[in-house]
């Protein structure tokens, strides 16, 4: 069975990927079918042949999940469409003082009601 997964490449601690084509039963360094593309996951950079990966699922090979999403949140130009979260991370000391200033909020209101 042929699949669509990703090569390590890079040094320790700084990964780097390539998106091949490989036979399912080679190892993950082998030399591969196909070159479709690389990604980078720390700095958020990718570049991929859409069309050649699109083909070649059509053909039967299996992307592996990270693959698929990859595919699937690719752009024509073969770019990642990352979107940063705009979420922020409070520490627990930070959390329990928003809650408390919101439960304070909240009696205040029933209060005056």
């Amino acid at each position: 069975m042929v699949k669509i997964r990703l090569k390590k490449f890079g040094y320790k601690k700084n990964p780097s990927y390539r998106i091949v084509v490989l036979n399912s039963t080679t190892k993950r360094e082998a030399a591969p079918i196909q070159q479709l593309g690389f990604y980078n996951p720390k700095t958020k950079e990718m570049k991929l042949d859409k069309q050649s990966a699109l083909d070649w699922v059509k053909k039967g090979a299996q992307p592996t999940k990270t693959v698929q999403f990859l595919i699937n949140n690719c752009k024509e130009d073969g770019s990642l469409n990352y979107v940063k979260k705009e979420t922020v991370k409070l520490s627990k000391k930070a959390q329990a003082k928003l809650q408390a200033q919101k439960a304070a909020e909240n009696s205040t209101e029933e209060a005056s009601a």
